[in-house]
């Protein structure tokens, strides 16, 4: 099923973002969690892309998983910065074997000990490309406070505007602490005719480390009262990791209020975080057990 049709077809959704293992030997861990958390009967799942393609086997087959053994719908990632046009066009259509009709379509992260490939530049391009070679619902990525590479905000939306306008059928925002911010996002996206469905994207921040490297990555704004919380538990992992679930919770609560119709959780920013902190989907648990009569409404 598409990802498009779950969302028009649907009231409220509630999906997962996880993460393959980096290391064949880190698999059966990794996709155990993926299954504790699809059991959870999410709307959807999507399963992140490694830099220039290096999980994408462990992407597609813990994407197969999920959907086999617990009908769940998945996106798959696919990232460009590092990939060559040939790469792209194998992936797509090891995507289309696989029988799925998503794909989440990124540029990814300039990697850090390499040159990009030259033959995408931009998300858009391979938008362009995904569109040309197969009928897939495709979701893209968007950043209520600007991208981080980005100078201006009016640049930021005209770049989306193009990523949109080359086939994407859903966009899926950064995490933001600040609703306010995706507010404000939202009325800028319908100045600018962009019509699209928005995932608003939610990381549940669990402890100090994870919020530094979260805004260092992303240039996310942390709201005074939110560093104020990580002030008080930020040393204490049991009490920071309770609090964190609750601003989470209580931030998708406040958008669902305000007739926000779709949110996508983090549940973690890194592989290894992932790994190290999802040993048990305690963190997705929560926030759909907090959720669960909300999302009747």
């Amino acid at each position: 099923m598409k990802i498009i049709d779950i969302l028009n077809k649907k009231k409220t959704t509630l999906s997962f973002e996880v993460f393959p293992p980096k290391k064949i030997e880190n698999f059966d861990s990794v996709q155990q969690v993926t299954e504790e958390v699809a059991a959870l009967k999410p709307s959807f799942m999507s399963v992140t892309y490694g830099a220039g393609g290096g999980t994408s086997e462990f992407t597609l087959n813990i994407a197969g998983n999920i959907r086999a053994k617990y009908g769940v719908e998945v996106v798959p990632h696919l990232t460009c910065v590092s990939s060559t046009k040939e790469d792209v066009h194998r992936m797509l259509q090891k995507i289309r074997d696989h029988g799925f009709d998503n794909i989440m379509a990124l540029r990814g992260d300039i990697p850090k000990d390499g040159a990009p490939h030259n033959d995408y530049h931009y998300a858009s391009e391979l938008i362009e490309d995904i569109r040309a070679h197969g009928n897939f619902c495709i979701g893209a990525a968007c950043y209520p406070e600007g991208h981080v590479e980005c100078a201006h905000k009016d640049e930021d939306i005209r770049n989306l505007k193009r990523k949109v306008d080359a086939g994407v059928d859903f966009l899926t925002t950064q995490m933001f602490f600040d609703n306010a911010e995706f507010f404000n996002f939202l009325y800028r996206l319908r100045e600018n005719d962009i019509r699209v469905p928005v995932l608003a994207g939610i990381m549940p921040i669990t402890n100090a480390v994870q919020l530094s490297r979260s805004v260092a990555l992303s240039g996310t704004s942390v709201p005074t009262r939110f560093r104020e919380i990580v002030d008080k538990f930020g040393d204490h992992p049991a009490a920071m990791k309770q609090a964190g679930i609750i601003y989470a919770t209580e931030q998708i609560v406040d958008l669902i209020a305000n007739d926000v119709r779709h949110i996508h959780v983090y549940s973690m920013n890194k592989p290894d975080i992932h790994v190290y902190s999802m040993n048990k989907p305690d963190i997705a648990e929560a926030i759909q057990k907090n959720l669960s009569e909300i999302l009747k409404i």
